[in-house]
């Protein structure tokens, strides 16, 4: 057995905790090296830094968090506090492919997250404060940006550096990531108007929220550069049963009714076309499968997951990475903890739009 599996054995077996003067001295080069690699700080080499971080994994180190916040003024925790119910954050695959993104992102850096959701915006800063009594983060992720946000100002006032995940309002107050939600929403009602769909509604979630002001700007700017003199706007809040409802009653009173239908989320798109399907089965209870479709409206969803797929029939749906965003995000939040600029970065992620039955000629079009 080589001495550094020596030595990495004795960790693993508690006899002794590998310090960075071991791995200093089994690689022959100096303990400020090694620091200054495991840190991902300037002034060392890339291939010192290759060397050292193999070293320190086949040795058995870890780092001793409290250690190094005692050492540095660093926590190595990022800290994310969204405001949102709980029942979005467990039935939006959306923000669970993101967290799993920005945990992986820190973890590059090996930074921890710490998550802690909350129900009111007035909770979320409530936890900003006790964090910046504490000094639990190094920082924090906003997400969900508003008009009037007082978020980012609360945050100025604790020195706790922060990033926003999305498209924040006038001048960005902290630097912003987002989507570009115009050329999404633009991409949905392309894919439509080529369908022969002239008059579409749509079903949004919150109408305070910066994003969904876009995507309604941008739906309504749409509809007047294309002559399309109907169209219809709706906010849900993300309930689900609450959207289902409305596209009811669009489709019922609606002079003339809607065509096709797009929906904030999923779920929303799911529940809604389980509810257009049992009332028209009501009715048509002899139609042929394909009969009992074409009498559909189109649906699309700005959110795509295995829910879309699992449908019938399947839901057309916009696919972003959602995973590789929250990525981004964590390495917008690390560059300001070097001091680095954040470019105003609003389209991090790649859109497409992924065709499936609920648009692909099936349903009915004018």
């Amino acid at each position: 057995m080589s001495e550094i599996d020596a030595k990495a054995g004795k960790s693993r077996n508690g006899a002794a905790r590998v310090r960075i003067e071991d791995i200093a001295e089994e690689l022959g080069v100096s303990r400020t090296a090694v620091s200054f690699a495991i840190n991902d700080r300037p002034g060392v080499s890339a291939e010192t830094k290759r060397r050292v971080m193999e070293a320190a994994d086949r040795m058995g180190w870890h780092r001793v968090y409290a250690a190094q916040a005692l050492g540095s003024s660093r926590t190595m925790t990022a800290g994310f506090a969204p405001s949102r119910s709980f029942n979005e954050l467990d039935d939006e695959s959306f923000m669970l492919h993101f967290i799993s993104g920005l945990h992986e992102g820190l973890c590059a850096r090996r930074y921890g997250l710490l998550y802690r959701p909350c129900l009111t915006m007035e909770e979320e800063m409530k936890v900003y404060e006790d964090w910046a009594s504490h000094k639990r983060v190094d920082g924090v992720v906003l997400i969900n940006p508003c008009d009037d946000d007082p978020r980012p100002a609360l945050l100025k006032e604790l020195d706790v550096p922060a990033v926003i995940a999305g498209r924040a309002p006038g001048e960005p107050p902290l630097p912003s990531i987002g989507i570009d939600d115009s050329t999404a929403m633009t991409m949905i009602l392309d894919h439509l108007y080529l369908h022969g769909h002239r008059c579409v509604a749509y079903i949004s979630g919150n109408e305070s929220l910066n994003y969904s002001k876009e995507r309604v700007e941008t739906f309504n700017r749409y509809l007047r550069e294309h002559h399309m003199e109907h169209g219809y706007v709706e906010f849900s809040d993300y309930d689900a049963e609450r959207a289902a409802h409305s596209t009811m009653r669009i489709l019922t009173t609606g002079a003339p009714a809607p065509t096709a239908f797009i929906y904030e989320t999923e779920l929303l798109a799911a529940t809604s076309l389980r509810t257009l399907s049992k009332a028209i089965l009501d009715k048509n209870s002899d139609a042929p499968c394909w009969d009992y479709v074409r009498m559909l409206p189109a649906i699309v969803s700005f959110e795509d997951s295995f829910v879309c797929e699992s449908t019938f029939p399947s839901i057309t749906a916009v696919r972003r990475d959602a995973r590789a965003y929250g990525e981004r995000v964590a390495g917008g939040l690390l560059d300001v903890f070097d001091g680095k600029p954040v470019p105003d970065d609003q389209k991090a992620v790649h859109l497409q739009l992924i065709e499936r039955e609920s648009t692909r000629g099936y349903v009915r079009a004018l």
